[in-house]
């Protein structure tokens, strides 16, 4: 009858096979280790030149993860210690290396460790070799998959919380922006250098309403912004979520279509500018804008590029006296009958006067875009053609639009 241990399928000559394969291998490692630091800077680019993880630390995390599991081929009992390979992965996350290369490392490892157990096997004079190396296979892959397991673990623990620190620190760098205050004296051109926002682009600014508490209405936004090549920054806040867009001339269109598949609730974008140091004002453009819509409403609302528009988003309260002298009489109206006229009156401007063009934005035969004129210049007593009237007319639309809660 064979002699076997008590609750294990191996007999003793497999047992005592498999521990000399094992002792044996442990006094070939300073050569295998070389071997395989050898390999995988030979097929992995990231270890090659050795910028990214250097040759002294590779050596020892392959020294680490042969010694682990030839310990556990000599001791199938042994409780392994993981505390190494959760280090090795924490590291190679605060280097950058990409995960993939790092596991196939330890792929080549345990591959060229079994080679080698393997060739030792068939020469081995004891017998039951080879059947011990085979029956201990399962021992060999798990305590690969363990020590793989952990390091796996501990690099994504660590890359989640670089990436938090990360969104934190841009986080802050956009409120130094959004508030003009200095960075440890670091004024808006470095810290836009910091955010990595191209300093020979225009720049737009968002504000768009949290969709819930401190909830995105805008989620992806960023990534989507960043797949038509836009840059940009954001912050969270519980009520607001603001970001700064880099942007070229030709993009403002694709730009805008992103947002607009993208809201979730009322949002406002700034006028285009220039410099970073405007950001705080573009900021209060963009809340301005975003009170235009309805509550409610899930929109996108750009403000008035007019410099008067900005004027008066900066005095609300002259503003609402300009509305009410020059177009009290309208804002007496019932509120259909006033947002026709003020409707009419912006796409008239924004059409260059044209009753054509202002009809077709407005899904209406131009007689109709002419007789609400008509009707505006009889209860104001301003005239479209004449240009300070035109002026107080248009300034004191845009003060009715830009607090329209005011009128209603």
């Amino acid at each position: 009858m064979v002699d076997r241990i008590a609750g294990d399928g191996r007999d003793r000559a497999q047992i005592a096979a498999l521990t000399e394969l094992a002792t044996w291998a442990e006094r070939q490692l300073p050569t295998l280790i070389d071997d395989v630091c050898a390999a995988a800077r030979d097929r992995i680019d990231l270890y090659h030149e050795g910028n990214v993880v250097s040759h002294d630390d590779l050596h020892h995390s392959i020294a680490l993860n042969l010694q682990f599991i030839v310990n556990g081929l000599k001791d199938p009992d042994h409780t392994p210690d993981l505390a190494a390979p959760s280090e090795t992965g924490r590291r190679r996350a605060q280097q950058r290396a990409p995960l993939p290369e790092v596991l196939h490392c330890y792929r080549i490892g345990c591959a060229m460790l079994w080679d080698l157990l393997l060739d030792r096997a068939r020469s081995n004079a004891r017998p039951g070799a080879v059947d011990a190396l085979i029956d201990a296979s399962s021992t060999l892959w798990r305590l690969s998959d363990e020590h793989a397991l952990a390091l796996t673990e501990a690099y994504r623990a660590a890359t989640a919380e670089m990436l938090t620190a990360q969104q934190r620190r841009r986080s802050a760098l956009v409120e130094a922006l959004f508030t003009g205050q200095l960075v440890l004296g670091a004024g808006a051109w470095e810290v836009g250098k910091l955010l990595g926002l191209p300093l020979d682009a225009q720049l737009m600014v968002v504000a768009a309403e949290t969709a819930g508490l401190a909830e995105e209405s805008l989620p992806g936004v960023e990534h989507r912004l960043a797949e038509i090549g836009v840059v940009s920054a954001w912050q969270l806040t519980p009520t607001l979520q603001t970001g700064v867009i880099a942007l070229r001339d030709e993009q403002r269109d694709a730009i805008l279509a992103a947002l607009n598949a993208t809201a979730a609730a009322r949002t406002g974008v700034s006028p285009m500018h220039s410099s970073l140091a405007e950001t705080p004002r573009a900021l209060h453009l963009a809340r301005c804008a975003l009170a235009e819509i309805a509550p409610g409403k899930a929109e996108v609302s750009v403000f008035s590029p007019s410099p008067l528009a900005a004027l008066i988003a900066y005095d609300p309260d002259e503003g609402r006296r300009l509305a009410k002298d020059v177009l009290g009489p309208v804002l007496d109206l019932p509120p259909e009958d006033r947002d026709a006229l003020l409707h009419t009156l912006h796409a008239f401007v924004d059409h260059a006067g044209s009753a054509d063009r202002a009809g077709r934005a407005l899904h209406c035969h131009p007689n109709t875009v002419r007789y609400r004129l008509n009707r505006l210049r009889d209860l104001t007593g301003r005239s479209l053609s004449d240009p300070r009237a035109l002026a107080e007319l248009v300034t004191a639309a845009d003060a009715v639009r830009l607090k329209p809660s005011d009128w209603s």
